[in-house]
């Protein structure tokens, strides 16, 4: 059975609402609800997280959005996946940027399917069993169900579902987001209400929007900011690239970016009023306000103590909780699987600009991920380390595709491919200057400050070694492993992509 019966580059979304949905669904995931929190906390001062939500929102308007309109754009004028965009629009000797941009997001899939599958098994943990009602008892289910084979089989299960989600292609996409993203909204409306009739919540609440200003002048604030809201949005990943190939050619880019950025930061916010409010209110009537921070701070890879440990045992306390702990993790899994299927098109719709056709794609791809998935899914440490070292090389990825633009230069491709629908709004001059400085020396700057305190401040003694979970040297010899084969690989690739996509 063919995975689509129309040819990949016929296939669009229907309507402008089914595509928003899709990459909606695609930028609002996990990381807004178990990252984003977690990072606001780690980056709050004395007085509060509001400087960090400030430093985030900019970065929302000088990054993010700038970036999923080249996105958008691009994708739309290519109609090929990441690869054979770089290829066609930038260059034949660009190739390999693409491929870099494509490795990136595959390798954060490798482990953000384990993440997947954390939420689909206490979704059904929730659903079967409730909350456990003591830190202990839910400390015990974490370390029973991590020393277990549960992590990689749950792992599998989320490969399976977002391999089947993807399998009829862009139809089959949006089909799947119409309930996924509206159920997910649903759910954390419903939690944000709840959550608003909690004694003490308020407290959680102020905290989360009021700024300590002195936390301004640290470079990891801002650092974590921009990293973050890559990660929220999906901008320069190359996800929003490849659903802007399935756009219909009357469609904006200008609108559709606002409501993708805008609407995914959205959902971040509720989301960390959702666990602020909530923690404070149950925590803040036994710890003093540090102590409660030193939890939501401390609380491991991928915010597991946080997520998969505390917010059960909350709920385990509220009148009604088992219900709120099941819409809890539901809305989870919808954010983990609405996510998930835009990280595997855009590495199947790579495969396929190879001369693969989609079936063939999807099996070798979800085959590779399943099997590269499991040392995240068996080891936290590697998991830790795969984390942090390609969230950060997200930097590197935005940087490449702002140089798209800049080839083309980024006036002309605005005036052709951005600025050109009456029925659009138009980005202007400014998005010029964005894409041309801002977007380029942010990226080398913010990367580079990075660098340099983590080899002097952050990990002095053990920067040198590539071993080391958070080394300077374990991203350094990991980014330039990928380009080194890259580079090598270029020519090959690009004859291929030129050959099939002529």
């Amino acid at each position: 059975m063919m995975a689509s019966d129309t040819p990949i580059s016929k296939q669009r979304f229907t309507s402008r609402w089914g595509m928003l949905l899709a990459v909606l669904g695609m930028a609002v995931g996990t990381g807004n609800i178990w990252r984003f929190p977690r990072i606001a906390a780690t980056n709050s001062g004395d007085d509060g997280a509001g400087a960090f939500l400030i430093a985030w929102l900019v970065f929302l308007f000088v990054w993010s959005i700038p970036l999923i309109i080249a996105e958008y754009a691009l994708g739309r004028k290519g109609r090929l996946g990441v690869i054979g965009t770089f290829t066609k629009l930038a260059g034949d000797r660009y190739s390999w940027m693409g491929a870099f941009c494509v490795f990136v997001a595959a390798a954060i899939l490798f482990y953000y399917t384990v993440v997947a599958g954390w939420c689909f098994f206490y979704l059904g943990r929730m659903v079967f069993q409730g909350p456990d009602l003591s830190i202990a008892a839910a400390q015990g289910a974490w370390d029973g169900f991590q020393s277990s084979y549960f992590p990689v089989l749950f792992h599998a299960l989320a490969v399976g579902l977002g391999s089947w989600a993807v399998w009829k292609g862009v139809r089959g996409i949006e089909r799947v987001n119409k309930v996924l993203v509206p159920a997910l909204l649903v759910i954390v409306v419903i939690a944000l209400f709840r959550t608003f009739f909690l004694e003490g919540a308020g407290e959680g609440l102020a905290f989360l929007f009021t700024p300590d200003w002195s936390t301004l002048s640290y470079p990891k604030l801002w650092l974590e900011a921009l990293t973050q809201n890559a990660w929220d949005t999906g901008a320069g990943w190359g996800l929003v690239l490849t659903y802007g190939a399935y756009m219909q050619s009357r469609h904006g880019v200008v609108q559709n970016a606002v409501i993708t950025g805008a609407g995914n930061n959205t959902v971040s916010l509720f989301a960390g009023m959702i666990i602020f409010g909530t923690v404070f209110a149950i925590l803040g009537t036994e710890m003093s306000r540090p102590e409660v921070l030193e939890i939501m701070q401390s609380s491991g890879p991928a915010a597991t103590g946080l997520t998969f440990i505390w917010m059960p045992q909350l709920f385990a306390t509220m009148p009604g909780g088992h219900v709120f702990a099941i819409l809890f993790f539901l809305g989870l899994s919808c954010a983990a699987l609405s996510s998930l299927i835009s990280m595997i098109e855009i590495v199947v719709r790579s495969v396929i600009d190879f001369g693969v056709n989609r079936s063939h794609a999807i099996i070798g791809v979800s085959l590779a991920v399943l099997v590269l998935g499991i040392p995240s899914a068996i080891n936290l440490g590697f998991f830790e380390n795969q984390d942090f070292v390609w969230g950060l090389a997200l930097i590197i990825s935005g940087a490449f595709m702002a140089f798209v633009v800049i080839r083309q230069g980024a006036r002309s491709f605005r005036e052709k491919e951005i600025d050109n629908l009456s029925s659009d709004w138009s980005c202007g001059r400014s998005w010029d200057i964005m894409m041309n400085y801002i977007v380029p020396v942010l990226a080398c700057a913010l990367l580079g400050w990075w660098l340099w305190l983590s080899g002097t401040v952050y990990a002095p003694d053990t920067w040198y070694n590539p071993l080391d979970t958070f080394s300077l040297m374990t991203c350094i010899a990991q980014w330039g492993a990928v380009i080194g084969i890259l580079l090598v690989l270029n020519r090959m690739i690009s004859k291929r992509i030129l050959s099939i996509n002529q």
